[in-house]
């Protein structure tokens, strides 16, 4: 049975192991939440050029809302401001920054009644990260930039923890997904053509209890990449922007403690997408290898954004730095 904790008062490895076992973990606002997710709605806005983004989606076509946020996206997980904040939250939260790994942020914008439901606005359907090739030690953390409620938020389905679900996950290579498909989002506005793992037993499981957590504007969400989840048809009229970024913990890794492993059989691993928190320090490459033994070189197991935004970045960081 899934348990919801609010404010847990325990140590991580604690916090973990319940995770792991299916629990979720539900975060008051905290300081260093705060300031991420006011340094994403500073990107969000000077980007859109709008201060009312929520509403932005009946103000211009989705064309120009698409043109508009796909570059957006990149600025905000690329960026290092970005990777100095997560770092503060999870040391903040009591992880041990050197035995933490952490892959890329996203940035995402979920709008309503339809009017964007592919591509950079994906609204995925029920599905586990594991599928995704996502490690079972993979923690999700969740927050919200403006306020939600239960109309726009994130749906569990933890009738599923422990039960398989018919999927697709045996024909997705994760490698071939970073190389061909991870990078096109933008060119995706009518419809999501990218091959992605999908829910394929008949009829699927969309009779069974979900559950729901409205969480505030600078708190968040843990829970399991193993937790069947899926996005809530949004018909509040807003568009809701969250955050979203994934942990793990070396020694789990290095040990086999994780989640159970009920229904996942993708080709890859993401694993190499992690860097450690202390020093951003690679994920040993022989525990990817012992997933996945098939040797491959690092920038085509791992998706590379463009050298020219990297470039940027550090020049716009460098300037910020003189100018503090």
């Amino acid at each position: 049975m899934t348990a919801i904790h609010y404010d847990a008062r325990v140590v991580d490895d604690v916090r973990r192991a319940q995770i792991y076992a299916g629990d979720i973990h539900v975060i008051s606002p905290r300081p260093a939440m705060q300031a991420l997710t006011e340094w994403a709605r500073e990107l969000l806005v000077r980007g859109f050029g709008d201060d009312d983004l929520e509403m932005l989606q009946h103000r211009v076509p989705v064309e120009r809302f698409v043109e508009l946020f796909a570059p957006i996206k990149p600025r905000f997980i690329h960026h290092p401001q970005t990777w100095e904040l997560i770092c503060a939250v999870v040391e903040d939260m009591g992880l041990d920054p050197r035995a933490t790994y952490l892959d890329v942020p996203r940035l995402r914008g979920v709008t309503s009644h339809g009017y964007l439901s592919s591509g950079v606005g994906y609204a995925f359907p029920m599905h586990r990260d594991t599928w995704w090739a996502a490690p079972m030690q993979q923690v999700n953390w969740w927050l919200p930039i403006f306020p939600i409620e239960s109309g726009n938020t994130m749906a569990f389905h933890p009738a599923w923890w422990d039960r398989p679900v018919e999927n697709s996950s045996g024909e997705f290579d994760y490698y071939e997904y970073n190389r061909t498909a991870r990078g096109a989002a933008a060119k995706q506005v009518k419809r999501d053509t990218r091959p992605q793992p999908r829910i394929t037993q008949d009829p699927p499981p969309l009779d069974t209890p979900s559950v729901r957590l409205v969480a505030p504007v600078g708190g968040a969400i843990l829970f399991s990449g193993q937790q069947l989840h899926s996005t809530v048809p949004n018909e509040t009229g807003r568009t809701r922007f969250s955050i979203d970024f994934r942990t793990i913990d070396i020694g789990d890794v290095k040990s086999g403690r994780g989640a159970p492993n009920m229904d996942s059989a993708p080709a890859g691993t993401s694993l190499r997408d992690f860097r450690r928190v202390s020093d951003r320090a690679r994920m040993p490459e022989k525990l990817a290898l012992a997933v996945d033994p098939r040797r491959i070189a690092f920038r085509k197991a791992v998706f590379q954004p463009p050298a020219s935004l990297l470039a940027e970045l550090a020049a716009e960081t460098a300037a910020r730095t003189v100018a503090a």
